[in-house]
């Protein structure tokens, strides 16, 4: 029977091809809209995790100031006694560096770049998750003497020395000119948007004398132990800097402890609610998808009442018309939300590669899509499947 049933609605749907195409497509559009905005949603939540796990693992990022963003308020940088005092005071930390950061033109082999350049000591690289691709990093002598080498990122190599070595070679930044000694791994595009790799790094001495001439620390990072409780590191932290700073009880920080972890726990649950947003309003269309098909039904049932009349003359069940009807519904909704699948899996593929985040292909909003959209086919089919097998076999057979 269910073979049958199915058979025969198949036959309807190949009979009328083009306004069943047209029937699906809201279904289409729906599920192909709501998978592509999930997919897209999910990519965009990794990269963001990614990006911010770039900044170094189990970081508080400490930096003057009440608060981020336009208008907050400026405290006063910090020095090197502050970073010091929190490396020898408090338990549970790894590393400890310190960071000046300045935009300046780079030059060399008569071209010019612009480039963020970062003052630090040798653990600024561990701390904040960076690789020696060629060359070194900073050695003690050359960290306590300021000497003039530098260690440059991805992009800085590209559009300096296009793809030669650049170790050994000199770039020219200020008035004084730095020995390229290393050339970092890559690391592509930051949560901000900002080009990570676009940056040379230099001994924070060198910095602090020949680029910035002077010596505030614009940031400390500290990188805390795996089995550190960053609730209570970043506690103590915030007291040990209020003692520092001479504080009073009922004073504000004028200082910000940031842990990387909260900043990626915020920023992915932000994009997981317009994520779900945007899915809520693509699934709207999907709603439409089965008004259409509800519409579509009921003009195939008053196109065919006389060939249902003529089923339930020769001892047809209402139950048997009301499901071939149901079936043809199901079946319009069920191949709409395949095609969608398809089409929101290319779809998806080539926007990722476009917006540059990963395709996070996930099986259960694909399943999700196609079990709703066939619920679609059932929920506004029923109707007209209803209203055909609760017609009169006399009334029909009468109908022209």
């Amino acid at each position: 029977m269910w073979l049958n049933t199915l058979l025969l609605a198949l036959r309807e749907i190949r009979r009328n091809l083009l306004r069943s195409f047209l029937t699906m497509l809201g279904i289409v559009i729906g599920v192909s809209a709501v998978i592509t905005m999930v997919t897209l949603g999910n990519g965009a939540t990794r990269s963001v995790q990614a990006q911010i796990a770039s900044l170094g693992s189990n970081l508080l990022m400490v930096l003057p100031g009440q608060r981020m963003g336009p208008g907050s308020g400026g405290g006063p940088p910090f020095a090197m006694a502050d970073v010091e005092a929190i490396a020898s005071q408090i338990g549970g930390i790894r590393l400890v560096a310190p960071e000046v950061r300045s935009s300046t033109t780079l030059v060399a082999n008569g071209r010019n770049w612009s480039a963020l350049v970062t003052g630090s000591t040798q653990d600024w690289f561990s701390v904040s998750n960076w690789t020696i691709a060629a060359g070194r990093g900073f050695e003690p002598d050359e960290e306590r003497v300021g000497a003039a080498v530098c260690v440059i990122g991805a992009t800085v190599r590209r559009e300096l020395f296009g793809s030669a070595d650049p170790v050994g070679e000199q770039i020219r930044l200020k008035k004084f000119s730095c020995t390229v000694v290393g050339l970092l791994g890559s690391k592509g595009q930051g949560a901000m948007g900002n080009d990570q790799d676009n940056l040379l790094v230099l001994p924070l001495a060198t910095m602090q004398r020949r680029v910035v001439g002077h010596t505030r620390i614009n940031t400390i990072l500290v990188s805390m132990n795996d089995s550190a409780d960053p609730a209570r590191l970043k506690a103590s932290l915030e007291q040990l800097m209020r003692e520092r700073r001479r504080l009073a009880d009922n004073d504000d920080n004028n200082f910000n402890v940031l842990d990387t972890r909260q900043i990626a726990d915020t920023m992915s649950g932000t994009t997981q609610i317009m994520t779900m947003l945007l899915g809520a309003v693509a699934a709207v269309s999907l709603v439409v998808g089965g008004i259409g098909i509800m519409n579509i039904m009921l003009v195939s049932v008053t196109e065919r009442t006389r060939e249902i009349g003529v089923r339930l003359a020769i001892g047809a069940l209402e139950r048997e018309v009301l499901m071939q009807f149901l079936v043809e519904a199901v079946v319009l909704a069920a191949l709409g939300g395949l095609i969608g699948i398809v089409l929101a899996t290319g779809a998806s593929i080539a926007l990722a590669q476009l917006m540059q985040i990963p395709y996070a292909f996930d099986a259960s909003i694909n399943l999700l899509a196609f079990g709703f959209s066939a619920a679609i086919g059932v929920v506004f089919g029923y109707f007209p499947a209803r209203r055909a097998a609760r017609l009169d076999p006399i009334d029909a057979l009468r109908h022209e």
